[in-house]
Order: C-alpha cells, then structure tokens, then sequence
C-alpha cells in the first residue's frame, strides 16, 4: 500500500506542478499554495507518527 502512496502523491504533485505553472494570476498560484497545504497538514493529522511537511518537529 506504501507504493500505492508513493505513486498517487507523484501524480498528484505533477499534475498541481502543472495546474500551478498554466495559471498566470498571482493570487490564483496563492490560494492554489494555500490549499494544497490545507491537504498536507490534512493528511499528517490523519495519519499518527508521520512527519509534517515542514520536516520533524525538533
């Protein structure tokens, strides 16, 4: 199933890569930023002991 995650996150961040690079709009590319680290942070609440995208807590 890791691979599975493994996969599915490259996919999904190409495809954010190239929504983010065909929007012009600078506070289009923002709310863009801020959503995808809506689903990040998400993503670590729901899953126990996995690291946060700002890297281990120190």
């Amino acid at each position: 199933m890791k691979d599975e995650d493994i996969a599915l996150n490259s996919v999904l961040g190409l495809e954010l890569n190239r929504v983010f690079f065909a929007v012009h709009d600078t506070a289009k590319k923002q709310k863009i930023i801020e959503f995808a680290r809506e689903v990040l942070q998400s993503e670590c609440r729901e899953r126990p002991g996995s690291v946060s995208p700002e890297g281990p807590a120190s």
